[in-house]
Order: C-alpha cells, then structure tokens, then sequence
C-alpha cells in the first residue's frame, strides 16, 4: 500500500466567514456561489449577519434548480414561465438547458418554454412569469462558470465558485472563488499525474481516494432525480482518472482497452473536515451480499450466493471462467432441440436489473421443455463486488467505478490474454453457436454529470438523461433484417407490460425538453438503433438499456420485469425466424 496524497481542505464557507466578516466589511452584501447544500448555506448566512454582513449563499451548481427551489417567490404557483438560457460557444448550445434539468418536470401545470439567449460569455438565465393573478415575475440568475484548462490539455466551460461583495463606500469584489470542492478535485488530479508509475499494465491493483465532504444529498420530485454533489465527485474522479491514464498510455480519450487496474472513488458525507486521501491497495476478495429474495419479484439486485442457487435450479452444464481478482464468473448451458441464444448480465454490474432479467428469464425458459440456450448473468463479478460496498455508504448512488472491470477496462473491448471474464463468451458460443447473443444494460435513472470538466459527461453525452427503456441491435453483413424482426417482436411484447410504456413517454418528454428531439428510431413506443458491426461472435445481438442505476422498490421490479420479457421475447423471435427460413 501507497499513500500518494493526504490531506485536509478548509471549507470554504469557513474561510468566507473569517476572511470578510471583519470590520472593514460590516455593512456590505455579499454573494456567493458555492458547492454546498442548501442547509449549510444558511447556516453560513446567519453567521455572517452576526458579524453585520448581508450575506446571499447560491449553490454554483445547478444554480437555476436551486433558485426555484430556494428562492422567495419562485416557487409560484405560476400561469406560465419562460426562460431564456445562455448560449455559450465555448459549450453545446444545449449544456445550460441540461444543467436546468429536472424544472420541466418540477413546476407543476405552469406553461414552461425555454429560449436561447444570444451567443455570448454572459453565463445568466432570465426568468419571466405570469402568476394566475396577472402579476408578472421576473429574475436574472447567474450561472458562474470558468474555462480553464483541464488534466488532459482540454479547456471546458465548468461551473465554478463566485464571490460577489458590493459595501457601500463603493468598494467591490466580482470574481471566481476557488472553492475547497474545486481544489480536492484538482489537487488529487495533479498528485496523480506526478506520482511515479510503472511502465506495464496495470499500474496497480486498486486505486482508492477517499473524500469525506459535507453537505446531504437533495431528492427532487420528479422520478430518481437527486442533488448529490457527493455523487458529482465521484463521478468526476472515476472517469478523470481514467482519462489521466488513457492520455498517458498515448490512448485516445475514451477508450475501453485502457488496463490501469481498479479505481475506487469513495466520497463519503462528513459532519467535519474535508479530507482527501489517495493510496494504492490490494484487490478485495468479498462478495456481493445482498439479502435473499422472491426472484420474480425482488426489490433489490441478489447476491452472488443467490444467483449461484439460481443457476443450479436452472441445471444444465455448469462451466465458468475466473476474474481479475480471481471470483468465479459462473455460467450454465442447457441443451435443447429450439435454436439456442446467449444470454448475459452484469458486463456493467452497477446496470443491476440486467443481472436480474438474465437470471429470471434463464428460469423461466429452463421450464420450457426444448429450450436451449447459455446463460451467464453476472460476468463482471469484481465490479458487482465492488458495487455493492460502495452501496451501503450510497445506495442511491450511479457508482460508475463499478462499471468496468478490477483491470479497469470494459470486457468487451479486451482482446489480449489472459482473457479474464471475456473467456465466458468465447465460452458460451463454442457450446452453442448461438446466432442471437441477447446482453442485458442498463444505464443511469436519474441525470448524470461532470460539473468540474464541463458538466455534461465526456464521451457518454448520450447518456447524460435518462429517456426510458431502449434497444440496440447490432448484426453482422446480411442479418438486418433478420435484427429487425427481432426488436418488432420484442417491442411488441414489452408494450404489454402494465405502466411501461407510460414511463417511456414521461421519460421521453422530459428528455427532449432539456436534451433536444430523441435521435432514435420509436418502435412501438420504445427507441430503437439498429446497426452492423463485425465486432462480436454471434450473428446478432440484442442490447437492452433500461434506466436501472439507484433503483430500488417496484420501480426495481418493473425493470426487471421489462428486461426478463425481452428474454423471451427474443428467443421466440427467433425460434420463430429459423422456422421462417427452414421453410423457405
């Protein structure tokens, strides 16, 4: 074990308090834009009228969610609102739309419409309502925001702390204010770049950085939103470290093959002191061990012990391959007279309902008597391990460091030996010949940002919001329309599950309020892509993307539920296209 950095930052709000509130500033007003919830900004505001400064504390992230939700007035009730957003050529036209996400599912019956503002470096929204009494309501807010250049040589717009002072003798401060959430993040970053790593793959075996910040996390009204600057940090120390180490290979950013080894963000809510510490560690051996439940009607991802009993019940031959860190990535084939199908899960084992669709769709066609097919629904278990201790600090977290594997890679992408868990397909198409590989994801559901690096998510800007249940059908040369058919079938199948296609349509209008018009094919009500590609073993493969990340409860067990549907959806489509073509 390597302790590379620790260290304690003092709180900004602190150093607000004893660097202005002295007697040379009593009878200023004071702004200021700042990473802290909103309890703790009030408290700070008391603090400051004690010492005789009027003092305003805004949260620099999200700033237009939080004035809704703060501000005197603003939470209406209002006939209609527009608001006008600024443009920014350093940025997407869309990125401050993004960051005012969730209002348009927040401000009730009100007639909501969003307008660009002209292009420009003024980072202000304009608010203009109509109250049911003709009154009108109308408010600047602003939206503090630098560019500066960032770990990678890139120079993003971000959000930023601010510090405002206006005192009557006419003295004024307006300028950017490091905050201590900008400064953990940046020097954790630069303690990394300059720490003397290996030359060989991977670097290490665990990389942990521990934050202990203050401050609680926000549930918003509107389906799994939350505030949770806890799980921004972390968001933005997985995926920057990554690209840390993708430039550092000479590997362009975003690339999946890069083997750094695990990395571990763990940002954990304190009372006290903000205190960073980085260090290398040993791989855990633990497993996921979550309680036992219904397997159809679970509320909650299984544990390895359960899903190793539900593969048994399943019988057929067992078979499987060992992970980075050396657990089992388990596997059974059941051999029958249908044409077979792989089945998989858990390739991305913070995407949980795909783990459990897997397992309950194995189940439920092990009862049919020809049926044939391989399934292997955990094939990330290290990632899976990992997700589930990082969710008993933060339940209702996206954990993005579970994503890949302890290699630190996406398992898809590896080509090289040793194999790893990427032997369980190789595995599962020599017993099978599968031509239908159905692989079941999912993806965040609720929004998904990067505020230290441009606040929309580098490389996954698709995937910033949620917009429903979708499928991706990839085929090899000559097998689109046979794909095609497949997610007819399917689509068809999960229209008939109680409440889901009413949760793609609220998922859908909400998206393209904020992101623009769905760039997806709908297929009977359900987004659909479908394209070639050459990469993978089985004629076709089926992937499903259901917005799963943090659920919990029936919203857990619809998932499941849709993605256990399109099992077997699937594997009739195609039992029903080889009878097709045997015909022919």
């Amino acid at each position: 074990m390597t302790v590379i950095l620790d260290k304690t930052f003092e709180r900004t709000l602190d150093r607000l308090v004893a660097d202005h509130a002295v007697e040379a500033w009593r009878g200023a007003r004071l702004e200021a834009w700042l990473f802290e919830d909103a309890e703790s900004r009030r408290g700070a505001e008391q603090r400051f009228a004690k010492a005789g400064i009027a003092a305003r504390l805004h949260s620099a992230y999200k700033p237009l969610v939080h004035f809704f939700l703060e501000e005197e007035g603003a939470s209406g009730p209002f006939e209609r609102i527009e608001i006008t957003y600024p443009v920014n050529e350093a940025a997407v036209e869309q990125r401050f739309l993004l960051e005012a996400y969730p209002l348009a599912g927040m401000l009730g019956d009100a007639e909501l419409s969003f307008v660009p503002g002209a292009p420009g470096d003024r980072c202000e929204y304009a608010v203009r309502a109509r109250r049911p009494d003709g009154t009108d309501f109308h408010r600047t807010v602003f939206a503090p925001n630098r560019l500066a250049p960032d770990h990678v040589g890139e120079k993003p717009l971000s959000p930023c702390g601010w510090l405002r002072i206006s005192h009557p003798d006419g003295r004024s401060v307006d300028e950017a204010l490091e905050t201590e959430y900008e400064a953990l993040f940046h020097e954790a970053l630069r303690a990394v770049s300059d720490h003397r790593w290996g030359a060989e793959e991977p670097l290490f075996e665990t990389l942990h950085v521990a934050v202990s910040l203050p401050g609680s996390d926000r549930a918003l009204p509107v389906g799994e939103e939350a505030i949770s600057l806890h799980e921004a940090l972390h968001e933005e120390f997985y995926f920057s470290l990554l690209e840390l180490f993708q430039k550092r290979s000479g590997r362009p950013l975003g690339s999946r093959g890069l083997q750094p080894g695990q990395i571990v963000p763990e940002i954990a809510a304190s009372e006290g002191a903000v205190t960073l510490r980085i260090e290398t560690r040993p791989l855990s051996s633990e497993d996921a061990a979550w309680p036992r439940q219904d397997l159809h009607r679970a509320q909650a991802p299984f544990g390895v012990a359960q899903i190793d009993e539900v593969l048994g019940e399943i019988g057929g031959e067992a078979y499987s391959v060992k992970s980075r860190a050396g657990r089992d990535v388990p596997a059974r084939y059941v051999r029958g007279t249908d044409h077979p199908i792989m089945l998989s899960g858990g390739q991305h084992p913070n995407e949980v309902s795909g783990i459990a669709g897997a397992l309950r769709g194995a189940r439920l066609l092990a009862d049919r008597p020809n049926a044939h097919f391989a399934v292997s629904p955990l094939e990330n278990p290290d990632g899976y391990a990992l997700h589930w201790r990082l969710c008993r600090s933060q339940p209702r977290h996206m954990h993005h460091a579970a994503r890949y594997t302890a290699l630190g890679d996406d398992l898809e992408y590896r080509e090289a030996e040793p194999l790893h868990e990427k032997g369980i397909r190789r595995e599962s198409h020599a017993r099978t010949g599968a031509l239908l590989h159905v692989n079941l994801h999912g993806y965040p559901s609720h929004e998904w940002t990067r505020p230290l690096t441009g606040y929309i998510p580098r490389g996954f800007e698709m995937w910033t919001v949620p917009k429903g249940f979708f499928l991706i059908g990839r085929h090899k040369k000559g097998w689109a329309e046979q794909t095609r058919a497949v997610l007819e079938a399917v689509t068809l199948a999960l229209g008939a599950i109680p409440g889901l296609l009413a949760f793609n349509e609220r998922q859908i209008r909400l998206y393209e309020v904020h992101a623009g018009a769905l760039q997806f094919e709908v297929l009977n009500g359900f987004p659909c892509t479908v394209s070639e590609d050459d990469r993978h073993t089985a004629p076709m493969m089926l992937i499903t993307e259901y917005p799963d990340e943090t659920i919990y409860g029936e919203a857990f067990a619809l998932a499941h539920e849709a993605q256990a549907r399109t099992v077997l959806a699937a594997y009739d489509a195609l039992q029903a296209i080889m009878a097709g073509t045997e015909t022919a």
